[in-house]
């Protein structure tokens, strides 16, 4: 019963734990920029023409994520099928490697078109 208590509320307590620490030193770093006369245009990011939107950085990894998932079930059933492997074991390690590999290919071409533009 404590357990079920307690794990909750520790969730919660790491996540505004994070937060905390992300925006309170984000503010001691822009206070300390400040002090020493720093131009504020550096805390915000020029919106340029030549900007990738992040709606189509997402659809790009989440497509070669899918890709990648549907080649590793494929490849789990290749390797069951043909070298006799266990379901329990060829499953979930392809499914986590090849999706691993797709999130870095996906990782690097929304990198190359970023760099593209």
């Amino acid at each position: 019963m404590v357990e079920a208590v307690l794990i909750p509320i520790s969730f919660f307590l790491v996540v505004f734990a994070i937060c905390y620490l992300y925006f309170s030193t984000r503010n001691r770093e822009r206070l300390a920029l400040i002090e020493k006369g720093v131009d504020a245009s550096i805390f915000f990011r020029a919106k340029g023409q030549n900007e990738l939107p992040m709606w189509k950085i997402i659809l790009i990894n989440f497509a070669v994520l899918l890709m990648s998932i549907g080649v590793a079930i494929f490849l789990a059933s290749s390797l069951v099928n043909g070298l006799g492997l266990d379901e329990e074991i060829a499953f979930p390690g392809t499914i986590f490697l090849m999706a691993g590999v797709g999130l870095m290919v996906g990782f690097l071409v929304t990198k190359k078109l970023e760099k593209k533009d």
